[in-house]
C-alpha cells in the first residue's frame, strides 16, 4: 500500500473515515475486496519489528519518493549518525538493511559508536540497584557545559565510561575554572587599561608571544583535523592541553607584562596575544561547551565591535594560519617547560623556595642541537629558575656535584646551586616581603590598581628595605616606604622575618 488515495480507491472499501487513523484499533475496521481472488482483505494480525519504522527515518522525513526528491537526493546518505553500541543490530542494521533494499547503498558515510555508561564503581546502573545518577543533579551542581564537556573527553566515544557527578566535578575544577581564571584575569586587566583590542595592529611580538600563537594555530588545525574525522575526544583533549598552557605557562609568564604601570608596545602585545587567543577558544569551543562560550564571546567581542555577529554559534569555525606555525620553537619551548619542572623540582628536593634567588643552574640535553635551540630562550628559565645564569654541559656526570641539587627526566638533567650567598639571601628576603605584603593589600580590601604607601618597623628588614626599595614599590605600586610605627587608621600585620619580629602597614592612596 503507497498511500491513503491508494487505500481510498480500493474495491467496496469500508472503515475509512473522514478523520482517518491508521493506527490500531482503528486501522482493523478497514477492510476492502481482493482483486484477485475476490476475498476480504484485511489488516496482517502480525506486526513487523518496530526497527523497521526507524531503518525508514532517511525516507520517511521527507515522505519519499512522492515527494521531496530534490531534497533527498541533497541529504542522503547521511554524514553521520549517533547511537550507542546496543543498537548495532538494532537501528544501525535496519538503516542499512533498508537503504541497500531501495536504493543498493549505505545511508550514512560515518557513524559514532557510544559506548555504555556506568556508575562510578563500573558497574551498570539500574533502578533496582539504586546506582542510576539523577541529571538534573549533575546539571544544577555543576552545569551542563562540564557535564558535555566530560562525556566528549573522559574516553572515546566507543569506550564504556564510569560517570558520577564527582567526575563532572572535576572537570569543572581542573579545566573550566582554569579556562575561566585566565579569561577573568584578561577582562579585570583589559579593564584596568582601556584596552581596546580595535586600535591594535602588528605589534612587536615576544618570542612568548610568537610561541603561544604558533601553537594556537597549530591547535585550530588539530582540532579541524580530528572534528573532520568525527573524534571529538581527541579534539577537546587538544583544546584542554593548551588551555593549560596559556594559563600555566604563556599568563604566568607574562603577569609582570600586565602589571606593570606603563602602557608600552611589550603591555600592548601582551594584550593583543591573550586576546587573540581567548577570542579564538570561543569559537572553538563552541560546539562542545555552547553557554560558557557564548557568555566569554559576547563580553569580549561583542562590547567592543557591534558589527561582529551577535553569537559565537553565528561566527566561522577558525582556520589555521599555517605560516604562523613555529614547529621547532613549539618544541623549544616544550624542552623549557621540562628544564623549569626538573629545576623546580631540585630546589623542592634541596627545600630551597623559588622565591630564593640561586646563583646558577646547571642543563645537560641530548644534542648540540637541541642547546642551540634553548640558549634562544634561556632567559625564560632563568627568570622562572630565579637564577642568575644558566650553563648547557654536555657532560655525563652532573651526579658528584657538592652543593647542587639534581634531578632527571630521560636524557635531561638540571642542577641548581643551592649555595646562598649573603647578597642572595637579602634578594630573597625582599621577594619573601612583596609575597606578604602582596597578602595584605587583598586582606585590606585594596583593589589591584590601588596605590599604597608602606610603613615598617623592624631592624632586620632595614637594609633589605633600603637596598630594594624601587623592587618592593614597583611589585607592590607603593608610592612611599616608610620606617617606623604605621599611623592610626594604617592596617598592619606582625611577621616572622629573618628570625626576628617585623610590623608591616599598608596605607590605601588615591588609584592612578
Amino acid at each position: 500500500m503507497g498511500s491513503i488515495d491508494e487505500l481510498k480507491a480500493k474495491p467496496n472499501v469500508s472503515g475509512v473515515s473522514g478523520d482517518l487513523d491508521l493506527h490500531r484499533p482503528y486501522v482493523d475496521d478497514i477492510t476492502f475486496d481482493c482483486q484477485r481472488c475476490g476475498g476480504q482483505m484485511k489488516r496482517q494480525t502480525e506486526v513487523i519489528d518496530c526497527w523497521f519504522d526507524s531503518g525508514a527515518m532517511p525516507f520517511a522525513q521527507w515522505h519519499y519518493p512522492f515527494e521531496n526528491k530534490d531534497i533527498f537526493n541533497k541529504s542522503f546518505p547521511a554524514d553521520y549518525i549517533c547511537e550507542a553500541v546496543d543498537q548495532t543490530r538494532g537501528w544501525f542494521y535496519s538503516l542499512h538493511a533498508l537503504s541497500m533494499l531501495l536504493k543498493g547503498e549505505p545511508c550514512y558515510k560515518n557513524v559514532i559508536c557510544l559506548g555504555l555508561i556506568l556508575d562510578a564503581q563500573g558497574e551498570k546502573m539500574s533502578k533496582a540497584r539504586g546506582n542510576v545518577v539523577d541529571p538534573w543533579s549533575v546539571l544544577n551542581k555543576s552545569g551542563a557545559d562540564a557535564l558535555r564537556w566530560y562525556l566528549f573527553t573522559s574516553s572515546p566515544p566507543g569506550n564504556v565510561r564510569r560517570f558520577s557527578s564527582d567526575m563532572v566535578g572535576e572537570v569543572l575544577r581542573s579545566f573550566i575554572l582554569t579556562l575561566w581564571n585566565t579569561y577573568s584575569f584578561f577582562v579585570m586587566y583589559a579593564n584596568i587599561d582601556n584596552f581596546d583590542p580595535k586600535t591594535v595592529s602588528n605589534p612587536e611580538l615576544s618570542d612568548l608571544d610568537i610561541w603561544i600563537l604558533s601553537s594556537l594555530n597549530q591547535l585550530i588545525a588539530d582540532v579541524d583535523t580530528a572534528l573532520e574525522n568525527y573524534d571529538p575526544t581527541t579534539a577537546g583533549r587538544k583544546i584542554e592541553s593548551f588551555v593549560s598552557d596559556l594559563s600555566n605557562w604563556y599568563v604566568r609568564r607574562s603577569r609582570r607584562r600586565f602589571w606593570k604601570s606603563q602602557n608600552d608596545t611589550d603591555k600592548t602585545a601582551a594584550y593583543s596575544t591573550l586576546y587573540q587567543c581567548l577570542v579564538t577558544l570561543t569559537k572553538l569551543l563552541a560546539p562542545f561547551m555552547p553557554f560558557i562560550a557564548e557568555d566569554m564571546y559576547r563580553n569580549l567581542v561583542c562590547s567592543v565591535d557591534v558589527t561582529a555577529p551577535e553569537s559565537v554559534h553565528l561566527t566561522d569555525f577558525p582556520v589555521a594560519d599555517m605560516s604562523l606555525i613555529d614547529a621547532q620553537l613549539n618544541t623549544t619551548t616544550n624542552l623549557v617547560m621540562t628544564v623549569c619542572s626538573l629545576g623546580r623540582a631540585a630546589r623542592s628536593k634541596a627545600g630551597v623556595k623559588v622565591r630564593q634567588p640561586l646563583s646558577k643552574a646547571l642543563v645537560k640535553l641530548r644534542s648540540r642541537s637541541e642547546i642551540e635551540n634553548l640558549q634562544r630562550l634561556s632567559s625564560q628559565i632563568i627568570e622562572e629558575l630565579n637564577v642568575k645564569n644558566v650553563e648547557f654541559v654536555q657532560s655525563d656526570d652532573m651526579g658528584g656535584l657538592d652543593g647542587y641539587a639534581l634531578m632527571s627526566e630521560g636524557d635531561c638533567t638540571v642542577a641548581v646551586d643551592t649555595r646562598i650567598s649573603g647578597d642572595l639571601e637579602t634578594e630573597g628576603m625582599a621577594r619573601e616581603i612583596v609575597r606578604r605584603l602582596q597578602i595584605m593589600r587583598k586582606s585590606a580590601g585594596f583593589e589591584i590598581a590601588d596605590h599604597i604607601a608602606i610603613y615598617y618597623d623592624g631592624d632586620a628588614v632595614q637594609n633589605v628595605m633600603k637596598t630594594y626599595s624601587d623592587y618592593i614599590r614597583e611589585e607592590t605600586l607603593a608610592e612611599s616606604i616608610t620606617a617606623g610605627h604605621s599611623p592610626d587608621g594604617v592596617y598592619s600585620e606582625k611577621h616572622k622575618i629573618a628570625g626576628s619580629e617585623v610590623t608591616f602597614g599598608v596605607q590605601r592612596l588615591t588609584a592612578k
